[in-house]
């Protein structure tokens, strides 16, 4: 995990626009409706190769394979894990609501106006876990792999790295395992299978990014207590889990969600920083606003540990705006000096890919660039 050793390196979480036939195809995937993989396999090259181009066009520091060729964050897994069958969910069901119970009382008709336009109307399929979770998706990670060494060639950047889903978000619904008798064992289960997608990353030369939201939709009714009891396990079968991967090779993101609402019911960094540092991990993604702007100042009383970088999001994924240069310098500057400006690589809260429009997409990352440089000359004064 690089350093900002002379200047503020930029980077992102992961998911990046698709081409509009390659989405279509996704889309027939996620459905299991009949597709032409060597059509897609090509489709996916070709957009690996691009989107890599063109992080490197815009001045991304460290790019990744823009998750191309994913059906979602963490849905892509259902095509690599052995173990799960799939069922029908009715028509109309949804998980909006899930979770929500203490924050209905105000905001009650949001989340109403919310489950209606989120219905689903047709029935979709989930994968529930009726046998031991294996890992099968050995072929889909070297074409991965394959995928973006080739995409690299010719192209300078700084690094490289490739997102994986974390073990607690491999169908995190309770009703998605019937196999295993508690949710720690099916979590435990399902971070023996991922070690093998992550070694592959690793031993491939690129850093690893494991995917760990925090606030899925069944923890937004835990307690404080609660929560903290399952993250700090969530830690030790990480570290465990990662224990054969150099530290500096991996990074951590943990958010609050990519759904859009209130979300005054996060938890907040500060309640949970000591547990995330414990981490074996170099860097650590994570919200950095709208709600959570504020949690900056934590790290005048909290010290980073040696080694570690933090890649705070400097620019969001739940609006349009493209945020002023000048906001994302002075975002970037007050935690450079509170942690040190070698420690902080500027980032995005979360994938922007499928959440904004392309051209809000490529507009952030070109504010964001700017902003890094603005602040690069004020840290480095020059």
């Amino acid at each position: 995990m690089q350093h900002s050793t002379d200047r503020i390196l930029t980077t992102h979480v992961g998911s990046m626009p698709r081409p509009p036939e390659l989405r279509a195809m996704l889309d027939a995937k996620q459905a299991q409706e009949p597709y032409d993989e060597a059509a897609f396999a090509a489709l996916v090259k070709d957009a690996v190769a691009g989107i890599v181009r063109r992080q490197a066009e815009v001045g991304l520091d460290i790019v990744n394979d823009g998750e191309q060729y994913k059906t979602g964050w963490s849905g892509y897994i259902r095509d690599r894990l052995g173990g799960f069958e799939f069922r029908d969910v009715p028509p109309g069901a949804g998980n909006m609501e899930r979770g929500t119970e203490r924050v209905k009382g105000d905001y009650e008709g949001y989340f109403a106006d919310q489950a209606r336009s989120r219905a689903r109307p047709v029935a979709a399929r989930q994968m529930v876990c009726s046998a031991p979770i294996t890992y099968t998706g050995q072929a889909e990670i070297q074409s991965d792999v394959d995928n973006l060494q080739a995409a690299l060639s010719g192209v300078s950047v700084a690094e490289a790295f490739m997102a994986s889903v974390g073990p607690d978000n491999v169908g995190y619904q309770p009703e998605q395992n019937e196999y295993y008798a508690t949710e720690e064992e099916y979590i435990r289960a399902c971070a023996e299978a991922m070690r093998e997608e992550y070694k592959a990353i690793a031993d491939a030369g690129f850093v690893l990014q494991v995917d760990t939201p925090v606030m899925k939709f069944n923890a937004l009714g835990m307690e404080l207590p609660d929560f903290r009891m399952r993250f700090g396990k969530l830690v030790e079968l990480l570290n465990h889990t990662l224990q054969d991967i150099p530290e500096e090779q991996i990074r951590l993101h943990i958010c609050y969600g990519g759904m859009r609402g209130p979300h005054s019911e996060d938890i907040n960094l500060n309640e949970f920083v000591d547990l995330l540092l414990q981490v074996r991990c170099s860097g650590i993604s994570y919200d950095q606003n709208p709600r959570h702007e504020h949690e900056w100042k934590l790290w005048r009383d909290v010290k980073l540990p040696d080694g570690k970088v933090l890649i705070p999001g400097v620019v969001a994924h739940t609006n349009d705006v493209v945020e002023h240069p000048e906001l994302i310098a002075d975002r970037i500057e007050r935690l450079a000096n509170l942690v040190g400006r070698e420690n902080v690589v500027a980032g995005t809260d979360c994938g922007l890919g499928g959440r904004l429009h392309p051209d809000i997409v490529w507009g952030k990352f070109r504010s964001m660039v700017e902003g890094a440089r603005r602040a690069s000359a004020v840290l480095w004064d020059r």
